[in-house]
């Protein structure tokens, strides 16, 4: 099975993929590691990146997205642009979505010892950090 573990950040999707098995998660390289929201009071462009975002899930075969959830209010609370993308994704037909919080996150990288694969691009360890989650505490 395929997942993918996605931060939002900005305006921008970041994806990783992993292919999970009885070894446990492995990191599988996309080209596409982000995915942007061009205006997001544009209705095209709010379509272009949902049509985007679903074509990289099926092209790729991902049953389950896995996002990282943003505070609704607060100092850390999420952008605007983030809760839309976040919408849009949770409304692809066939596709399963669940949310992590950044707390849960926190937790399990003071329980488990993280290895990051060297394929990985910096800004993408959040992301990883969220599909090794759900591998390990939840049902997948």
């Amino acid at each position: 099975m395929k997942l993918c573990g996605i931060e939002l950040k900005g305006n921008d999707a970041v994806l990783v993929v992993l292919e999970v098995s009885d070894e446990g998660p492995k990191h599988i390289d996309f080209p596409t590691r982000k995915i942007a929201l061009g205006d997001s009071d544009n209705a095209a462009d709010v379509i272009c990146f949902q049509k985007e975002i679903a074509a990289f899930f099926v092209s790729n075969n991902i049953s389950k997205a896995v996002i990282k959830k943003r505070a609704k209010k607060g100092k850390f609370a999420g952008g605007p642009d983030t809760f839309k993308m976040e919408a849009l994704i949770q409304v692809i037909p066939d596709l399963e979505v669940e949310l992590v919080t950044p707390q849960a996150l926190a937790a399990m990288e003071k329980k488990q010892d993280i290895i990051y694969p060297n394929s990985l691009k910096k800004y993408q360890e959040v992301a990883y950090l969220v599909g090794v989650w759900v591998t390990k505490y939840s049902k997948y």
